[in-house]
């Protein structure tokens, strides 16, 4: 192959099976572009249905603009070489960057959503984080060493895929353990107020662990495939790039965002370090002034808003009394009394 320098790029003279290659790029950035502006739009548009998940739905918006970048950065780069016989060695490297960037971006999102991230808690805990945030600077690392030809990093690489697949399905079979749990609680207890959210969740999960066993047979596949003939390169990039555009597909439409049902959005901060952790489902009973002066029961717990707005005075607001359904009373601790602050609680953001 001759290869003859000029300003900005080099002039090479290339395989025709290679020709396909700037038509294929163009189609899948149309398809790529267009998705990705409208999961932006449907995630604005729905944004005050579910505000955790949403912050969800905007983390996940940055993979398929970055697989757009690179798409475009690929059309750019081929299309130049054959039409405009210069091939940029800037423009290959930023289709190199945007290429191991997506890929980091996609497994630190899958890492998000099996840790149940915006579904089972609303941030993650710290541990959770320097976990997540260390596989992904391990997996990008590992992936440019191997982009990079850098001896022994395909081994590296492939110890990397191992621990980030057992801790991405550890954690979707601990998620839909718990759920199972809360959904036999559910319907042992007879309380059917949290029965819908928790089924929805139970789906989202069992949906997203078929997608994660796809993906890893996908990945499996390609690189198992170390084929460098041109011989219908664009072909098997054809075949690539719609497995990957469907699991994405399947994947954002799971997690899409979209008005859930009720009660969705009760979920705590952090997830509590317990073995079995029980839906918040709460009974509301209303009471007037006469026969909440007496009151008292340890099974009660009474909140007003913690937060009001300029306009809004203390006497204005409003007391809700709330029970979780089947409390038990505790043998060792005394009861608590309706003024403890300890008991207070803020039922019209958890359980109103």
């Amino acid at each position: 192959m001759e290869v003859s320098e000029s300003f900005g790029g080099y002039s090479v003279g290339l395989d025709e099976s290679y020709r396909p290659l700037p038509s294929v790029y163009l189609a899948f950035l149309s398809i790529w572009f267009v998705s990705a502006c409208s999961w932006a739009v449907n995630t604005w548009k729905n944004r005050h249905f579910q505000e955790q998940t949403n912050s969800l739905q905007w983390t996940l918006a940055s993979v398929p603009l970055i697989k757009a970048l690179q798409l475009a950065l690929s059309f750019i780069f081929w299309y130049s070489c054959f039409n405009l016989q210069i091939c940029s060695v800037w423009m290959s490297f930023g289709v190199y960057v945007t290429g191991v960037l997506f890929q980091t971006a996609s497994f630190v999102s899958f890492l998000l959503i099996s840790h149940g991230y915006c579904i089972m808690c609303e941030r993650l805990s710290v541990p959770e984080r320097r976990i997540t945030a260390a596989l992904g600077c391990v997996f990008y690392l590992t992936l440019v060493g191997y982009r990079a030809s850098v001896p022994y990093f395909a081994v590296l690489l492939l110890l990397n895929y191992f621990i980030s697949f057992y801790v991405i399905f550890h954690h979707i079979s601990k998620n839909l353990l718990l759920l199972r749990e809360q959904l036999s609680f559910i319907e042992d207890e007879e309380v059917h107020a949290m029965h819908d959210a928790v089924y929805t969740k139970y789906m989202m999960f069992k949906k997203f662990q078929g997608a994660m066993q796809i993906v890893a047979v996908a990945e499996t596949m390609i690189y198992l495939n170390v084929v460098d003939s041109p011989d219908k390169y664009w072909l098997r990039l054809l075949v690539r790039e719609w497995a990957q555009f469907c699991i994405f597909v399947y994947i954002g439409w799971t997690f899409r965002s979209q008005e859930l049902v009720p009660r969705f959005s009760f979920i705590p901060t952090l997830k509590p370090n317990l073995e079995i952790w029980l839906p918040p489902v709460y009974s509301i009973l209303e009471m007037d002034a006469t026969a909440f002066k007496d009151f008292s029961s340890h099974e009660w717990h009474i909140g007003v808003p913690s937060s009001l707005s300029c306009n809004q005075r203390f006497d204005d607001s409003v007391l809700v009394v709330i029970q979780h359904p089947h409390a038990h009373r505790p043998t060792s601790a005394p009861p608590s009394s309706p003024t403890d602050p300890s008991s207070d609680s803020c039922p019209n953001k958890n359980g109103g």
